[in-house]
């Protein structure tokens, strides 16, 4: 069995491993896990899943993902979790009063992070970098911060600091940019013509004003007027001409779920394209065993590059520092009222 992990961040079917999916995990190690609502039933059993995913794994410092967005995009809500609003919900108080936009974002993702954090959850797949187009499907809608890549930058920023401050790593996404897209990637694959200069100048701007965090998240979709024919998940042409060389991400590079509907063909070779392509990491979300066991034997163990980027990752988190939780909710409910 390789040292290295295999390069993969996988999920399970339910609140806690079978058998096999114990099996599975203690043969392959996979560098991480994620989380859905199907593994969440109260904090306890939360927590005990956690240490028991990471167990199979063979490592304590297993990353834990979770996709903890607030709004509609949500694993973990009332009665054990608050429930957070949409990231878009700050873009009013940010129009009218930029400082108190970006300390209303902080608060969150600083709330966000303490939930995560006393789950031993390490990753949440925030925030979103996708600048919101009229034209755009909604799937990105209301989780977008604006429509402008300056103030989706800043915001975003705020937000990674946030999540970090609580010790739990940030994810960018959808690199390079989803905001355009007119489908939804979990049903079909979408297409954006937009030309280069105009993707430079607006899909990308944000994710090079944020190229130094530690993960990022690709997104389904094909650009034409950079490769016609893959998205960008599957794209060496995207993930190293435009994710590694013109935006300058250098943090360690997951997939989006290659079981949506975007990709189509073996799963296998889904994964084993995607690595192929450039991307660190295969994420494959939603549990289904013959899934999981055809994307496993399409990934290899993590490389040297994807190890060194993982190491940076981890060494981004720190313990977070006394935090008045009660404090920070009402500051926040304050800021949103106001």
């Amino acid at each position: 069995m390789s040292e290295a992990p295999l390069a993969a961040f996988l999920g399970c079917a339910g609140l806690r491993p079978t058998r096999e999916e114990r099996a599975l995990f203690a043969d392959v190690r996979p560098l991480g896990f994620i989380l859905f609502s199907r593994n969440v039933e109260s904090p306890g059993q939360v927590a005990d899943l956690v240490a028991e995913l990471r167990a199979c794994a063979g490592r304590p410092d297993a990353f834990v993902l979770i996709d903890q967005e607030g709004g509609r995009v949500r694993r973990l809500g009332p009665p054990h979790w608050p429930a957070y609003p949409p990231q878009g919900a700050f873009r009013p108080l940010y129009a009218r009063d930029p400082e108190r936009g970006r300390e209303a974002v902080r608060l969150n993702a600083r709330l966000i992070a303490h939930d995560l954090a006393a789950l031993g959850i390490d990753v949440d797949c925030l925030p979103l970098l996708d600048v919101l187009d009229p034209a755009g499907h909604d799937i990105i809608g209301d989780r977008a911060y604006g429509a402008d890549p300056e103030s989706v930058a800043d915001l975003g920023r705020v937000c990674c600091e946030g999540l970090l401050a609580g010790g739990v790593l940030p994810v960018v996404k959808h690199l390079p940019g989803h905001g355009r897209a007119r489908a939804d990637s979990h049903e079909s694959l979408p297409v954006v013509t937009a030309g280069r200069a105009d993707l430079e100048a607006v899909d990308f701007a944000p994710f090079r004003a944020l190229a130094d965090a530690a993960m990022g998240m690709t997104a389904h979709v094909v650009y034409t007027a950079i490769d016609p024919d893959r998205p960008a998940t599957l794209s060496p042409d995207v993930v190293e001409g435009v994710i590694r060389s013109h935006i300058g991400f250098d943090g360690l590079l997951m997939t989006d779920d290659i079981s949506m509907k975007a990709l189509d063909g073996d799963f296998a070779d889904r994964a084993r394209d995607s690595l192929a392509a450039g991307c660190d990491v295969v994420l494959h979300c939603n549990g289904d065993w013959d899934e999981m066991r055809a994307v496993v034997s399409g990934c290899r163990p993590l490389d040297a590059a994807g190890q060194a980027r993982a190491d940076r990752a981890r060494a981004a988190l720190t313990p977070p520092a006394s935090f008045d939780a009660g404090a920070a909710r009402a500051q926040l409910e304050t800021l949103l009222a106001s």
